[in-house]
């Protein structure tokens, strides 16, 4: 794609003695700039990492050894419900929108997110909502335990008093996404340079144009579902109770509708990340975009219509557990397709090894591990055997931990030489990455064999012979919370302005709007739009 950045660059000589940024702490408590939202949403995600990591600590100090050690069997459930929705609402969800605020409108050519008041308000929202659910640990019997997934009726008839501020936090998380995902929306429709036709869009672009209508189809379903859990538990409603003409299934049908799409939230921006960082390093351009597109949108569609699979042992008609086996199955067709074009991109380039596409890699082949344990999940036979066991907690942590968050590490290392002007320590990075590598499967990799050796999920306790193995992967779970201090280390250097200066273009062979920039990128860019060629 040729640019004519005439104008850019206009626009940034206008701004580079005088760019106008507030100072002190209102310029962020007041901040419409796409940018200072997107550092703010990162920052935030990067904290929450820790506090839901302090919390998995917990859990794997217990889990240590056999026996009750530290934790009583109540509040390690606490720990592992909130360590789940702090993760997943707190670390993952934020740290994409926070990509998305910084760097949608540089790829698009937007002077600033199209709704730039209400960007300001998502954000503020999450600190508060957040600042709720963990203040429920010191209330009267303590936090939610119902599991992240808070199944009724664990979180209505056997709850503590605290389900009501669960609730109210849960309802602010999902405000702040919808508002996060109309910004993102209205800002791509409307705001992309002259000559930014559709299928000139970035595919990290793509990737989050669409994730942000999941959010809007499914955030109200959560939204339902929470309310229904208030009311059967404080005004006497009966939705989930059977005693009252409900039913607790339906709760999980409803749950899962959101709770699956959701799931894509989680990963198709980091399909976004990865297929701008392949082509950059691999120097040839992305092999197959339109196919890409296509797969985006398909995966989008085809979430809507696999939920049950998380709920083949509930007794469902055989021909209803069919149609779930089955469309899961197809929705690894598109998932194949974008791992086949990665790797086509990659075939026969002149490949670097950088950090980023150190992590890029790594996500693919550690992504495609936890695709293939899924596949062996919907085959409904062999579910009944793994289901509710560490089989599955090993899937879904190689898919959010191997897939998600390299997936935002590898977007964070590719981008913080544009955001702050300098390059990190490729030396540190690269001490990161393997750290990181090494750790993150000694903890998740050993949980697919004691699962399959029958461990449940969600228990402080177990039998003896899965202790040796159960020591070993709480090694790797510290070890791999400590690799995360590198990162921090090389974020705060960065931040502080310590490294060789970065140039605009920052990697030989990156296309886009937002290398044409300087670097750090100014406080304000594209007052005139970019002409696309």
């Amino acid at each position: 794609m040729s640019t004519d950045t005439s104008h850019a660059v206009d626009v940034v000589d206008h701004h580079d003695d005088h760019d106008h940024k507030p100072k002190g702490i209102t310029r962020w408590l007041y901040t419409t700039n796409h940018k200072d939202i997107g550092s703010l949403y990162l920052l935030f995600s990067l904290l929450m990492l820790f506090i839901g990591g302090i919390l998995a600590m917990g859990i794997r100090a217990e889990l240590f050894q056999p026996g009750l050690q530290y934790l009583d069997p109540h509040f390690f459930n606490q720990l592992t419900t909130v360590h789940g929705l702090v993760m997943v609402f707190g670390a993952v969800m934020p740290a994409f929108v926070g990509l998305a605020n910084w760097m949608v409108p540089l790829m698009i050519g937007a002077p600033d997110m199209a709704l730039p008041r209400m960007n300001n308000w998502s954000f503020w929202i999450l600190p508060f909502a957040f600042l709720i659910l963990l203040s429920t640990f010191f209330m009267e019997g303590g936090a939610p335990a119902a599991g992240w997934t808070f199944y009724a009726p664990l979180s209505t008839t056997y709850s503590t008093d605290s389900t009501a501020f669960f609730v109210f936090s849960v309802h602010l998380l999902g405000i702040s996404s919808i508002m996060g995902a109309m910004n993102v929306i209205v800002t791509i429709f409307n705001l992309r340079a002259p000559g930014m036709t559709w299928m000139k869009l970035p595919l990290f672009v793509w990737t989050w144009l669409i994730t942000a209508f999941l959010l809007i189809a499914v955030m109200p379903v959560l939204a339902g579902v929470v309310t229904m859990v208030l009311t059967d538990k404080y005004f006497g409603t009966s939705f989930f109770d059977a005693a009252g003409g409900g039913d607790p299934v339906m709760f999980q049908h409803i749950f899962w509708f959101f709770g699956h799409p959701e799931v894509y939230i989680m990963i198709l921006p980091a399909f976004g990340i990865v297929s701008s960082i392949i082509p950059t390093f691999a120097r040839k351009p992305l092999f197959g975009y339109e196919s890409m597109v296509i797969a985006t949108a398909s995966i989008a569609f085809l979430s809507f219509i696999v939920w049950a699979h998380h709920m083949f042992t509930t007794g469902m008609p055989v021909a209803a557990e069919l149609f779930f086996m089955y469309t899961t199955m197809l929705i690894a067709v598109p998932t194949g397709v974008k791992v086949f074009n990665w790797v086509a991109t990659m075939w026969r380039g002149s490949m670097t090894f950088e950090v980023p596409m150190m992590f890029a890699l790594a996500f693919i082949v550690l992504f495609t591990i936890g695709g293939l344990s899924g596949l062996m999940l919907a085959i409904i036979p062999a579910d009944f055997q793994y289901h509710d066991t560490y089989f599955v907690v090993a899937h879904f942590h190689y898919v959010l931990v191997t897939g998600a968050v390299f997936g935002i590490i590898s977007g964070v290392y590719y981008w913080i030489p544009k955001w702050t002007g300098v390059m990190y320590s490729e030396r540190i990075g690269q001490f990161h990455f393997w750290c990181s590598l090494i750790s993150v499967n000694m903890l998740f990799f050993p949980m697919h064999f004691v699962g399959l050796a029958g461990m449940p999920r969600r228990i402080p306790d177990y039998a003896l012979q899965f202790a040796d193995m159960n020591a070993f992967i709480s090694i790797g779970g510290l070890l791999f919370g400590l690799s995360q201090l590198i990162f921090v280390w090389m974020v705060v250097r960065c931040m502080r302005g310590k490294g060789v200066k970065a140039s605009a273009q920052v990697w030989e062979g990156a296309q886009g709007l937002e290398w044409e920039i300087p670097s750090p990128a100014p406080y304000h860019t594209f007052q005139t739009p970019p002409q696309v060629k």
